[in-house]
């Protein structure tokens, strides 16, 4: 009998993390799913870290050259067996009554696709708590998603994502691009079905673990934002050129300290207060809170730069931009 969930996971170089992913989703206290692992084309493979689970998961592993993750996860649909399909990057763990929640919020409010928030666990380092925090606080653009109410219309991204088999029928798979998953949301609602949030199914995402390698993340999610623009005109709203606002008043700010008075930065000084306090009752330390300020700036001028750059390529030199050769590339190497 087919099951209930197909969880479909994309794998590129990280048997670690998948571990602690599939002992996450062997301690689930609802168990009508497979799990489905495509390795695309990684030098480290995690097959055996998959076959130490066979006799606790219906785990089903493939391997393939690699294509990108959105191509993987085709790969992935194209052999599910199961009703619903639930997508997680390699790098999450899931509590153990995920599929509780989300059986019960799907049965309570039917729909034809959901989304869910991310969290950072205990266990994570400092470093990873803030960058959760500056991908997820109200007081950055991390807010305007997980929430019922947003800034923008809730479109759900594949860290924690699904959709039925009636919607892939429907829509078809993703795209080869960054920032697929919101293309891929866009396309759900345009096609009339239902998107829900469910706060509660959320997971635990590590996220990057280095500044440099979050900076080119955050800077590829905004020259993405500018693609999405030219796919889906209606998508760019105010609250995405806020980064791009930040960016260019620090800059101005900068320059106006220097040539006439230092308190010319006082307004981000002050944020900066705000954010500090924040994250520090958010995670109760101080260490994380003053992490959480450098992520913060980070997160706000790394996709602000990209925004930029990719708008003055875009629309003012007139170059074409294949969005899954160079964002691949630029990302990928500063992984």
């Amino acid at each position: 009998m087919p099951p209930q969930y197909s969880v479909i996971v994309p794998v590129y170089n990280r048997p670690t993390e998948v571990g602690e992913l599939l002992e996450s989703l062997s301690q689930q206290t609802y168990t009508d799913f497979e799990t489905i692992l495509v390795e695309d084309g990684s030098t480290i493979p995690c097959e055996e870290v998959a076959q130490g689970f066979a006799d606790r998961l219906r785990i089903r592993y493939f391997a393939k050259p690699n294509s990108g993750r959105s191509l993987t996860r085709n790969y992935g649909m194209e052999r599910a067996e199961g009703h619903y399909f639930v997508f997680f990057d390699s790098d999450c763990i899931l509590p153990p009554d995920y599929f509780q929640v989300l059986t019960e919020a799907l049965a309570d409010s039917p729909a034809d696709c959901h989304g869910g928030p991310d969290r950072a666990h205990p266990s994570f380092t400092p470093l990873q708590k803030a960058i959760n925090y500056a991908m997820t606080s109200f007081l950055t653009t991390g807010g305007i998603r997980g929430r019922k109410r947003g800034l923008e219309r809730f479109n759900p991204r594949t860290f924690n994502m699904g959709f039925s088999r009636q919607v892939y029928e429907s829509v078809g798979g993703f795209r080869g691009s960054f920032g697929e998953d919101i293309d891929m949301s866009t396309r759900i609602h345009n096609a009339g079905f239902t998107v829900h949030l469910i706060p509660e199914a959320f997971v635990y995402h590590k996220r990057r673990l280095s500044w440099r390698s979050f900076f080119w993340q955050v800077y590829v999610f905004g020259m993405t934002r500018v693609e999405l623009h030219r796919l889906h005109p209606d998508s760019l709203k105010l609250v995405h050129l806020l980064p791009v606002c930040f960016l260019i008043g620090l800059l101005g700010m900068i320059v106006t300290a220097v040539v006439w008075n230092l308190w010319a930065l006082c307004p981000f000084g002050l944020y900066a207060l705000a954010l500090l306090l924040d994250a520090w009752i958010a995670n109760r330390s101080l260490l994380v809170a003053f992490l959480s300020v450098i992520a913060a700036f980070i997160q706000l001028t790394g996709y602000g730069a990209g925004f930029l750059s990719a708008f003055f390529r875009r629309f003012l030199l007139r170059q074409v931009i294949d969005a899954q050769k160079e964002f691949g590339k630029r990302y990928e190497k500063r992984k």
